[in-house]
């Protein structure tokens, strides 16, 4: 018996996948893999270098007081991408598309600006990341930044969407490799305890931390992407149980590299050397160095770095270019080659990538730019995060809305980080 889904006009069909020939757990596997992909991609992406950065200064200057956060974010993380799964699935139409349908195209060129902003930003650091983790190695920015670059924008050359997920899939997993420092770095269960306890909310830098924190782990280019190849994969209603459970395992997952990191960082550098520079990922590698050994920092740190900069680099800038598309009616989709009707869409890809590239190779100081680019991230959160809502609630068929007590806390957790963003906007600013 072979199971082959029929998808919309335009859209690809997803490989078949026969069962009559492999062991069950054989079975199982690849059915879950030809419909797994656009949440693990995009939640393996959201673990960024910049989001890299966030969570080992996190550790560095607030110890243990910083895991609590990672762990409430998981369903506020999941919920969030689970509705775009939904309005992909249902509508067929990109996140840019529905908005411009819906609210008109000034509403639309707004969401495509806090787009532009938070693709050009997150960039910026991957670039910037890559161009650290060679430097760590020897290596020139003036070679790995181009490299890294050309090697990105020749993925979406292909004309295969799958072929792009799977190239993600396998650079986002070399984020695990920093697992092992975590172990190695042997963080107290009972200073961890107490640090869950431990919330100085009345601290603007903590806060302000906190904010970053919170824009490293919901982005607004994640909404686009993961609307976006729902529909680019082709998948169809009776799918989506299975895209919820690509989402939620990779929201774990996100999340355990998250907290990775802020407790290899707090029960290294936290402890004894809290005021420690952690400016480049030189610094980064040298302040680990005497827990992990010199070969150890800079292999665990350097890999899963690079890992997490160049899949963020591909989702981040497929977001921007299919969101940009949308809102302008520009014909997108990753399953066909450049041609004259796509050519919009490549060539926005493409120079993402470039603008990126030649800003980062004239320098850039990565831990500031980091934070400032993770806390606009949760100041645009009010203006995505509405956005997403009134979609929901707007253009989806009553019977495939959120209802009963999944509305309630779904609602109740977006609302709080719209408030939370409003918040921080006087904080971040320095008006109060």
């Amino acid at each position: 018996m072979a199971y082959e889904a029929v998808p919309p006009t335009g859209a690809p069909v997803l490989e078949t996948v026969t069962y009559s020939a492999h062991p069950r757990r054989r079975l199982l596997f690849a059915g879950l893999f030809a419909m797994w992909g656009p949440g693990l991609v995009v939640m393996l992406a959201d673990t960024d270098v910049g989001s890299f950065i966030t969570a080992a200064k996190s550790g560095a200057q607030w110890g243990y007081r910083m895991v609590l956060p990672q762990l409430v974010l998981i369903p506020v993380l999941y919920v969030v991408q689970e509705m775009t799964v939904r309005l992909g699935i249902h509508t067929g139409k990109g996140h840019g598309a529905l908005i411009r349908e819906h609210f008109g195209q000034r509403w639309a060129l707004l969401s495509a600006g806090t787009l532009f902003a938070s693709c050009i930003g997150a960039l910026l650091t991957e670039f910037a990341g890559v161009a650290g983790v060679g430097e760590l190695f020897g290596i020139p920015r003036t070679l790995t930044v181009p490299v890294a670059a050309t090697f990105l924008i020749g993925i979406a050359l292909t004309g295969r969407y799958r072929r792009a997920e799977r190239v993600g899939i396998a650079l986002g997993l070399a984020e695990l490799v920093f697992i092992p420092a975590m172990v190695m770095a042997h963080p107290s269960l009972h200073a961890i305890g107490h640090g869950l306890g431990q919330l100085p909310l009345t601290n603007s830098s903590y806060m302000v931390l906190l904010a970053a924190n919170v824009g490293a782990v919901i982005m607004p280019w994640m909404i686009f992407y993961q609307q976006g190849a729902v529909i680019d994969k082709g998948l169809l209603p009776h799918h989506i149980r299975r895209e919820r459970q690509d989402t939620a395992v990779g929201a774990v997952l996100t999340q355990l590299i998250m907290l990775t990191l802020v407790l290899a960082f707090a029960a290294t550098v936290g402890l004894h050397h809290p005021r420690a520079a952690l400016n480049t990922v030189g610094e980064m590698s040298s302040a680990l160095q005497p827990f992990l050994g010199a070969i150890g920092a800079k292999v665990l740190l350097g890999g899963a770095m690079l890992g997490a900069g160049l899949v963020a680099a591909l989702v981040a800038s497929l977001a921007g270019a299919w969101g940009i598309s949308e809102v302008f009616a520009w014909t997108h989709t990753l399953n066909e080659r450049p041609s004259r009707q796509s050519a919009k869409f490549y060539v926005t890809y493409a120079l993402a990538h470039v603008v990126g590239a030649v800003i980062v190779l004239f320098s850039v100081n990565l831990i500031h730019l980091v934070i400032v680019v993770m806390v606009m991230n949760a100041l645009l959160l009010p203006i995505v995060l509405g956005f997403l809502l009134a979609l929901e609630a707007r253009t989806l068929p009553i019977e495939h809305r959120m209802s009963g007590p999944y509305r309630f806390v779904a609602t109740t957790l977006c609302l709080v980080v719209i408030c939370f963003g409003l918040y921080m906007i006087p904080v971040a600013t320095g008006l109060v």
